[in-house]
């Protein structure tokens, strides 16, 4: 591969149909700060690429024709940690392989078929939330956050707290589908929660509101110009 600027993120492009892997490559044409280094459509090459080479980010297709996503997932893991990140953009979200992906470390989900206004949403908030993690590992800590650094972690407890029951009215069924459409890097509002799943937006946060308690989303707030503030979800994996 031809040498690119150190600025540019360096991206791989995994999927078992050619034509999907030129659109993605089209589509990220148009979003700055990506290169395209690498095209496959196989796990086994997919996963030597990215072990090997200087890659920065893989959009990996869950269905391979030799092995799936995730057995890349874990080769990528096992050969360079979390040194290169990984995007799915998969037809797959049945409720194993998004969880087994999750558990990956993986900074998205992208769910096919999606428009290129999509594509480029998730691009671009992957790029921002990666240039604003770059900056805040330049900052000088400052005392406090060394003295918390250096006191001792709290010891394991030595039994697993009980599972939380779902409150009454909520399904297993319909908690499995909110979980995925959340992710740890893009924030989701309830209402676009509601649209996928194919709920109202009131039932819709009550599944949250129950993740939330459990630890399984974080909670942020954007505030506009006038009236309440929004509510922003992302997935908090605690892997």
């Amino acid at each position: 591969m031809t040498a690119v600027s150190a600025d540019l993120i360096r991206t791989l492009v995994v999927d078992d149909d050619e034509s999907v892997r030129r659109l993605h490559e089209a589509y990220l044409v148009d979003v700055p700060g990506f290169v395209v280094v690498g095209s496959i459509g196989h796990g086994a090459g997919a996963a030597e690429i990215a072990g090997r080479s200087d890659i920065d980010l893989v959009l990996l297709d869950m269905n391979l024709p030799d092995f799936s996503g995730i057995e890349v997932l874990h080769r990528i893991r096992a050969a360079r940690g979390s040194a290169v990140d990984v995007l799915v953009i998969s037809s797959a979200r049945d409720r194993v392989t998004v969880r087994q992906a999750l558990s990956a470390r993986i900074v998205g989900y992208l769910v096919k078929p999606f428009t290129q206004e999509a594509f480029t949403g998730r691009l671009t908030q992957y790029r921002d939330a990666r240039a604003a993690a770059h900056a805040e590992a330049d900052l000088p800590l400052g005392q406090g956050e060394i003295d918390r650094m250096l006191q001792p972690s709290a010891p394991a407890s030595p039994a697993a707290p009980p599972p939380v029951s779902l409150a009454k009215g909520l399904s297993a069924s319909t908690l499995d589908l909110v979980r995925a459409q959340l992710d740890p890097v893009r924030a989701t509002t309830a209402a676009e929660i509601a649209d996928a799943v194919g709920t109202s937006r009131a039932t819709a946060r009550r599944y949250l509101d129950h993740l939330q308690r459990t630890g399984e989303v974080d909670v942020a707030h954007r505030y506009g110009q006038r009236g309440r503030p929004e509510l922003l979800y992302r997935f908090s994996p605690s892997v």
